[in-house]
């Protein structure tokens, strides 16, 4: 992460709205080669297609980065939260509803939205509804890993790194791709320029939210 970012996060909140757009301007790039990658990987997926649709392995993997993107969002949070407070119920609270909002906007919501704009008649699928014991374990994991994280230096400058981050974000843009292509999205390659602009702010701004900004703003709220 740029270095004028965290020297900002000190700041008022009323200086909020700047840091903001400096952490969605900082990611940027790390969203755009997060979602080439994630397109080139489901070329090859792709390339092993069985049923002529790519439908069913999509469907599959979707499942699987969208409960690694909740162990990473809810450890981003949590990590960001405890940097500005030290309260232990609120830090809770904001662990578990913030990455559970936001991985389904960008993993769920958002590709529904955007297929459905394209006009392909999507289905929606929503995995704390359909999954909810398997996505929680996940979810109170990634807790559990940031309030961990937050107590060693070492630890919390592994999650402000580059590397880090573009991990993330790959995550979630593998999971939305794979949505928009397991539930509807199957002639996706015709209309891939379109794609990949829209990948991007879809995992884009999401990720800045909920990893940094939401929690910064919850945890400098004064009882």
């Amino acid at each position: 992460m740029c270095n004028n970012i965290q020297e900002n996060k000190n700041h008022l909140l009323l200086e909020h709205h700047y840091t903001m757009w400096d952490e969605i301007v900082c990611h940027l790039p790390i969203a755009i080669f997060s979602v080439a990658f994630s397109i080139l990987m489901l070329s090859f997926l792709s390339y092993f297609d069985v049923d002529g649709t790519n439908r069913i392995g999509a469907h599959r993997l979707f499942h699987n980065f969208h409960i690694l993107h909740l162990l990473f969002a809810a450890t981003g949070t949590v990590l960001t939260y405890r940097k500005y407070s030290q309260r232990i119920i609120p830090a809770i609270i904001v662990g578990f509803f913030v990455p559970a909002i936001f991985c389904t906007l960008s993993d769920i919501l958002f590709p529904y939205v955007a297929g459905t704009l394209l006009g392909v008649n999507m289905q929606f699928h929503w995995c704390f509804f359909h999954d909810f014991g398997t996505v929680t374990p996940f979810l109170i994991t990634g807790m559990v890993n940031g309030w961990f994280m937050s107590g060693h230096s070492t630890n919390k400058k592994l999650f402000y790194s580059q590397g880090f981050h573009f991990l993330h974000i790959f995550v979630s843009a593998m999971a939305s791709i794979l949505y928009l292509v397991g539930y509807g999205f199957y002639n996706w390659f015709e209309h891939l320029g379109i794609i990949f602009i829209l990948l991007i702010l879809i995992v884009l701004i999401p990720c800045t939210l909920s990893d940094i900004v939401v929690p910064m703003i919850f945890a400098k709220i004064k009882k």
